[in-house]
């Protein structure tokens, strides 16, 4: 069996290839499997990690903000994709792969439409709940769409090759118990609260914690670990200083979070934007949060994944311009005092979960192999 996998940009995109990589190769030992993605883009250094083939095209993305700086990038970026098309048929020919799947980003488009018009079967992964540009184009001429939820599904300009797997997650997920995780931690009992940017943190979201952390040490029984990011130190240590507050055995502030699933499985509330992986490792581990997405995201696709959480009740939703001190702590308070509603957000959090998405995503991909 021979597969290439194109995905770049985000984790939202890189880790669900590589999970889908890990399924292939534990079921078919001897599959040649190939990734393409964006040279110098996050993609090449964790796919390259995790021992797999990586070839990299030069490719740019499109500024919809029409400068004469970002015309001449847009120039380039056509430019780019001319010259990914020729490469990604020359590539098609050489591996010969049986199926050819994308996980979004730029290099999805030359390389899945290069794919389907040589007559090679395709199907692309959403893991958004409003899809992409790349996803919307790529749906009208791939054999399927496969797509994180039946949110996704009216965006599309064709439906009938639509099928709902959820997100893939690795199957190296260390997912524990509450009093385990809180145990490897090294923390206390009490509600635990986990809040978190992105890896280069939002400013916004550290000020309006650290606002409430005097709050939280007159609780008593709060412990807190927060990623301020890594644009976000000397931020963060002004607003330590502004509110009077510091590290201690409950608050634990770090510049990245490098076990984030312990922290998770540790978590009774979580604090955070609304990424796919992010999404999708909230219901893995049945956790609630309030979500703020990320407002610069492309198409605001956080806020539509931010939604489908709200409206199951598994999260509460403030968008980006709504959030202030005062909010966060009032939404905060009123969970750490309802202990019932915040276990049923948990609880539907966990309904949303496709525990067998990995197997969803592969079993679609090898029946297409077969026909």
């Amino acid at each position: 069996m021979r597969v290439i996998l194109a995905a770049g940009g985000t984790a939202g995109h890189i880790n669900p290839a590589l999970a889908i990589a890990d399924k292939i190769k534990l079921l078919f030992p001897d599959a040649a499997i190939k990734f393409v993605g964006a040279e110098g883009g996050m993609e090449e250094k964790l796919i390259r990690k995790a021992g797999y083939d990586f070839t990299a095209f030069k490719m740019a993305g499109f500024q919809r903000k029409l400068t004469p700086h970002n015309i001449k990038r847009n120039i380039q970026a056509v430019h780019y994709y001319i010259t990914a098309k020729g490469y990604a048929q020359k590539l098609l020919k050489e591996f010969a792969p049986d199926v050819v799947v994308g996980t979004g980003g730029y290099v999805c488009a030359p390389v899945l439409n290069a794919a389907a018009k040589m007559g090679i079967k395709t199907a692309i992964h959403e893991s958004n709940s409003l899809p992409g540009i790349t996803t919307t184009m790529l749906s009208k001429v791939v054999d399927k769409v496969l797509v994180a939820n039946e949110d996704v599904i009216p965006h599309l300009p064709r439906k009938e090759n639509c099928v709902i797997t959820g997100n893939p997650l690795r199957s190296n997920i260390p997912i524990i118990e509450r009093e385990a995780a809180l145990k490897e931690l090294g923390l206390p009992g009490g509600m635990t609260i986990v809040s978190f940017g992105g890896s280069l943190g939002a400013n916004k979201i550290s000020e309006s914690v650290v606002a409430m952390l005097g709050w939280e040490k007159e609780a008593g029984d709060i412990n807190h670990i927060h990623s301020y990011g890594g644009n976000g130190k000397d931020m963060f240590d002004g607003l330590l200083k502004q509110y009077n507050v510091e590290p201690g055995e409950r608050f634990r502030p770090r510049e990245y979070i490098d076990n984030m699933y312990t922290c998770l499985c540790a978590a009774d509330l979580v604090i955070s934007r609304a990424g796919a992986m992010t999404l999708t490792e909230l219901k893995a581990t049945g956790r609630p949060a309030i979500l703020i997405p990320f407002p610069q995201a492309a198409e605001n696709h956080q806020y539509y994944n931010a939604l489908t959480m709200s409206k199951n009740g598994a999260a509460i939703l403030i968008e980006d311009k709504d959030l202030t001190k005062e909010r966060l702590l009032e939404e905060v308070k009123a969970l750490y005092n309802d202990r019932t509603r915040l276990a049923e957000m948990g609880e539907n959090a966990a309904k949303l979960h496709i525990p067998d998405s990995t197997d969803r995503v592969v079993g679609n991909i090898l029946d297409l192999v077969k026909t």
